[in-house]
């Protein structure tokens, strides 16, 4: 940890180690009102109405006191979306293995952009490096813990499950503001939108669209969102069962044709041969079980 590298003044905030104004215009005043103050009015009116001088008029006070405890609007949207993100809660440390962990994390991730949408129209200036979003990360790093990926392989299943919940919360997000917009069910919006396609589509120029749209796809109720997280812990689980060592083996060739021919040797490769012969195959099982297990859930589900 480099002690020496100076924060910026929004992270610094964050973390509580910013140095608190000289003076103020009422001891009622604080970072922490003023961030939860935008937090709300973001909440309600979407992150357009938020400014200075609009936290200030909600809070009866002038912008410039506000820029003592915040002296930038950047670092106020920043000190926003870590008030907004919170800390994971520990409920995926009651699960039983990577990929179970993995997906209350990610339903809890989804859960946050809907409650917030806006954080998802802040601009990705790099990794926010606040406490709460590096619990995040954090929790992300102890779910997988025990797989044999290294560090850098790590912090990408981390990102790639992050960034599945954002696309997820950007979608369902849009979904829910256009229900709140025009008074209609997300049901009624999909059905709207299957009726669209059904007009405009036909099967000269678009044959597959237009099959898919003929099955119902628009209406299944299946969700495509889980099924995409599934296939993406599919292939994070195929990976690491790459990544796991083989045992040592102890066979060695021998040069020695004594040793080749006798009976008992031979019979010892044989068995040998036999046995990872079988592992293979019980792994290939346990693979398909798996799956077969996952499907029987999502069907459950459904």
């Amino acid at each position: 940890m480099q002690e020496d590298t100076e924060l910026p003044r929004g992270i610094a905030l964050a973390w509580g180690v910013a140095a608190a104004p000289q003076r103020g215009p009422k001891r009622e005043m604080s970072v922490e009102r003023i961030v939860e103050t935008a937090v709300a009015l973001a909440d309600a009116e979407g992150i357009g109405a938020v400014s200075m001088a609009a936290v200030a008029k909600k809070l009866g006070y002038t912008p410039m006191s506000l820029y003592r405890y915040v002296t930038a609007k950047d670092d106020l949207l920043l000190l926003m979306q870590e008030e907004a993100t919170g800390e994971p809660s520990l409920r995926y440390r009651d699960e039983e293995g990577w990929r179970a962990k993995l997906r209350v994390l990610f339903r809890e991730q989804v859960a946050i952009y809907l409650r917030h949408p806006w954080i998802l129209a802040l601009p990705i200036l790099g990794s926010p490096v606040t406490p709460n979003s590096s619990q995040w990360i954090e929790a992300g790093l102890e779910a997988i813990d025990g797989t044999p990926l290294d560090f850098d392989e790590k912090l990408a299943v981390v990102l790639a499950i992050t960034g599945q919940a954002r696309w997820q919360g950007m979608v369902y997000a849009g979904y829910d503001q256009a229900a709140r917009e025009s008074g209609r069910t997300p049901d009624e919006i999909s059905a709207d939108e299957h009726a669209l396609y059904d007009r405009v589509i036909d099967s000269d120029t678009y044959p597959r669209l237009r099959a898919l749209i003929d099955a119902g796809a628009f209406l299944a109720e299946a969700d495509p969102f889980l099924f995409g997280l599934e296939r993406t812990l599919d292939g994070i689980e195929a990976y690491v069962e790459g990544r796991v060592a083989p045992e040592p083996s102890e066979h060695r060739e021998v040069d020695d044709a004594d040793v080749a021919d006798d009976r008992r040797y031979r019979a010892a490769v044989r068995a040998r041969t036999t046995a990872e012969k079988e592992v293979r195959h019980a792994e290939k099982a346990l693979r398909q079980a798996r799956r077969a297990e996952a499907q029987a859930l999502r069907e459950a589900r459904a």
